[in-house]
């Protein structure tokens, strides 16, 4: 149904629709605004990251794979970049871990991947009569490394937008 952008769907096709573009994740302390505004494209970045996480998107930014592993904070990528695109001073990353539908745990199958992956110990299993653990992430510890993600085998761990402090309360 997908190719080179166009929806081949019947409704998609018939009206030229384009599919939209997935939300890329940017490199840590750096937010959409300020690589839209400031990247020029150098890809500086990509190499000199220990965990080759980062790419250049379509439009030549930075952007992290985090099917790939996970982001260590090491700061190589902010510590290289020749333009005013990181920002150390703002939490490394705007997002939290999610587990989407696709989890194995919810569909009957014990799996806890995600949570002996995760450095921070955000993941907990909450368990439950007649199936395997449910997993549950705290969104206060989860620093956004992308390490459940990489460790998912049902690719059902996605990135949220994180909740201010106030509205968690």
């Amino acid at each position: 149904m997908k190719r080179d952008g166009i929806d081949l769907g019947r409704r998609g096709f018939l009206t030229g629709r384009r599919l939209s573009r997935p939300v890329a994740i940017r490199p840590p302390w750096s937010r959409e605004a300020l690589v839209t505004a400031a990247c020029m494209g150098c890809g500086a970045c990509v190499p000199v990251c220990p965990q080759s996480i980062i790419a250049l998107d379509a439009e030549g930014r930075p952007a992290l794979a985090f099917e790939a592993g996970e982001c260590t904070f090491c700061g190589a990528c902010a510590e290289v970049c020749p333009e005013p695109v990181f920002d150390r001073s703002v939490a490394a990353f705007p997002h939290v871990a999610a587990i989407g539908a696709d989890c194995f745990a919810r569909r009957g199958i014990v799996c806890q991947s995600c949570g002996d992956a995760c450095p921070e110990t955000a993941i907990r299993f909450r368990p439950r009569l007649g199936g395997p653990a449910l997993p549950e992430i705290a969104s206060g510890r989860c620093s956004g490394c992308g390490a459940c993600i990489a460790a998912c085998p049902a690719q059902a761990v996605v990135v949220s937008v994180r909740m201010p402090e106030a509205a968690r309360g």
